[in-house]
């Protein structure tokens, strides 16, 4: 029932997202749903929760329970003879049948703060593991969300084309007339036709892209590769924003997931640093035991029936030589801690420059659009004034194409510079630890 009901719900997202067009926001909640990278880190967000609850029970009771049983060969019972009885007296009788039942109780009093270390160790671990798991988010937000700003440029540049082959269309309906009155010549005809042709293998180009961008975009999300996604993207705002660097760097390293873990993971490494040191400290445990026997050892002479017994006591235990092994270990555990600071010191590094650097995409990004929303006008204008001339025949074909051209391209560079900007700024936010999801 439960994989009938599995295999409903994939197929009701896959019916959607082909007959409704998903927005941003409905492409991350599918995709983050679906992604096998978020399914190995809740994994692993799992066990360590479950390695803190492991570190934890060494700390109580232990209960255990053992049984046995044993055959004993026939040997002579223990007798004393005496000269004025007729018979010797049975001190202690064979029983060649042994049962032995005992239930254990063992409590750690003190272990040179291992238990207490690993159980610190371990809940860090698990905060680390918190850490990783939304950094992950965030990088399955940035795959879902550099597909659906990918596929829709891709879908823009399609548009673009068309729009194109429509002008190039009316042209040349405009210039077939023109010939048949004997305004223009067969060869402006044929420079349009080339032109058009040459548009055509373009589209053929941009379609491919966009069917590329499509299936990158379902592979995001968690849909097959031909799925018929479609997308409702929201209107692209590019607004002036006032950007500090200093302040950028400060907030990356404040809020930047990958640095949290790291600071859990350091502060656990101390506490296997602990654990190690712990071997050059005695052991004391409380322990206590119930025996069902038959027979019981403890009572003399021996009866072939189940008796119980118990006992309560403390061990001490105390490595005094080991050759090494508890200093070793130590040395590792200070070593491994070295490690994490100065990978701590390194992340620091690459956060830093990877701030700085989708700062400088980010600014320049705006600058982008600015200047290619002017190209498209001039370009727009450009357009018009050659049309008008060569609908008077003042113009050449070949001046016509190339107004065309530049209004193509323009067009092009202006989404490009659109879709580039929203995703620099996504991907600024991402460098600085804010959640994109």
């Amino acid at each position: 029932m439960k994989k009938i009901l599995l295999v409903f719900c994939i197929a009701s997202v896959g019916l959607f997202a082909q007959d409704a067009k998903l927005t941003l926001k409905q492409s991350l909640e599918i995709g983050i749903k679906n992604s096998k990278d978020l399914i190995i880190s809740k994994a692993k967000l799992v066990s360590s929760d479950a390695q803190v609850t492991a570190a934890s029970s060494q700390m109580l009771p232990q209960l255990s329970f053992t049984a046995n049983y044993t055959r004993l060969s026939n040997v002579p019972p223990f007798e004393v003879s005496l000269p004025f009885l007729p018979q010797p007296i049975v001190i202690s009788p064979t029983i060649l049948d042994n049962y032995n039942f005992r239930l254990s109780l063992q409590q750690p009093l003190f272990t040179g703060f291992r238990l207490l270390s690993l159980k610190s160790a371990a809940k860090l671990n698990y905060e680390a593991s918190k850490t990783d798991y939304s950094k992950d988010m965030n990088e399955v937000a940035w795959k879902i969300q550099n597909g659906f700003w990918n596929y829709y440029r891709a879908q823009l540049n399609v548009n673009v084309l068309n729009e194109n082959l429509s002008q190039i269309k009316q042209h040349l309906d405009d210039t077939k007339n023109f010939l048949a009155n004997g305004v223009a010549t067969k060869n402006d005809l044929l420079k349009l036709e080339v032109q058009y042709s040459s548009v055509k293998l373009q589209k053929i180009d941009a379609e491919n892209q966009l069917d590329i961008a499509r299936a990158s975009f379902n592979l995001a999300i968690g849909l097959p590769l031909e799925a018929r996604t479609q997308i409702d993207p929201e209107e692209i705002k590019v607004e002036p924003t006032e950007l500090n660097f200093q302040n950028l760097i400060s907030e990356a390293n404040t809020n930047r997931n990958e640095l949290k873990s790291m600071e859990f993971k350091l502060n656990a490494s101390v506490d296997m640093l602990k654990v190690a040191e712990s071997g050059w400290y005695p052991a004391v445990y409380l322990n206590g035991d119930y025996m069902y026997n038959k027979p019981n050892q403890r009572f003399i002479p021996a009866i072939d029936q189940y008796k119980n017994t118990w006992d309560i006591g403390v061990t001490l235990s105390w490595s005094l030589w080991n050759w090494g092994y508890t200093g070793s270990q130590a040395t590792v555990a200070e070593q491994n801690k070295v490690q994490t600071e100065t990978s701590i010191a390194q992340l620091k590094d690459a956060i830093n420059i990877e701030v700085y650097q989708d700062y400088l995409i980010f600014k320049r990004s705006f600058d982008k659009v600015k200047v290619s929303k002017l190209g498209v006008k001039q370009a727009e204008e450009n357009y018009r004034i050659t049309q008008e001339k060569y609908n008077t025949q003042v113009a050449s074909s070949a001046d016509l194409i190339d107004a065309e051209t530049s209004l193509l391209q323009a067009k092009t560079n202006y989404n490009n510079s659109l879709t580039e900007y929203e995703l620099a700024k996504v991907q600024l936010d991402k460098s600085v630890g804010k959640k994109i999801y």
